[in-house]
């Protein structure tokens, strides 16, 4: 693991450990800058700010950053209250990509926040294959169900266990291509 990497995953750690995790604004793009903030702070001078660049990964071109700020309020303002509503601003939010770097491991605590507060439940991440999450995401922008399926199935009541919500940090970083140093290459 890059040394940035397992700072950053310890400072995911420490988000929850804190309990600096009840003070993020949910379902909000400040709450979203203040976990990328929380994860990348002292790691990436552009720690919790917004990209002023565009980009693109695998062919896939991320909103322009001559909208992003309107597309912004539009993900903000969208209703968050049936699981269906949630995972549409999910994926709406990854079109958006607001970050240079650091994008799905912010949402996807963005995402069991708002999950938390709204259904009284989060991802139990641990669960979610790698591969048929990432496909899942890639069609997202087309169609959400496989993604909802995939989610929904994993879904857990058990909104303060810190044995999921570790497991859930540590899947969510091998979403990215990250291992840990005692982890095999």
């Amino acid at each position: 693991m890059k040394n940035i990497d397992k700072h950053s995953l310890e400072n995911a750690y420490r988000l929850f450990l804190s309990k600096d995790i009840n003070t993020i604004e949910i379902g909000t793009t400040n709450g979203l800058k203040q976990i990328h903030h929380y994860l990348f702070d002292g790691l990436h001078d552009f720690a919790g700010k917004i990209r002023t660049v565009n980009i693109s990964k695998g062919g896939f071109r991320f909103a322009n950053t001559l909208y992003l700020t309107e597309i912004l309020i539009k993900i903000e303002q969208m209703p968050q209250h049936t699981f269906e509503e949630i995972i549409a601003k999910y994926v709406e939010m990854n079109i958006a990509h607001p970050f240079m770097e650091g994008n799905g491991r912010t949402m996807r605590i963005w995402l069991d926040l708002i999950l938390k507060k709204s259904l009284k439940k989060v991802v139990n991440w641990q669960f979610v294959s790698k591969e048929l999450y990432l496909q899942a995401m890639e069609r997202s922008p087309i169609n959400d169900l496989e993604l909802r399926t995939l989610l929904i199935n994993n879904l857990t009541n058990e909104v303060d266990n810190r044995e999921i919500i570790f497991k859930g940090i540590d899947q969510s970083y091998y979403y990215e291509g990250y291992k840990k140093e005692n982890e095999g290459e």
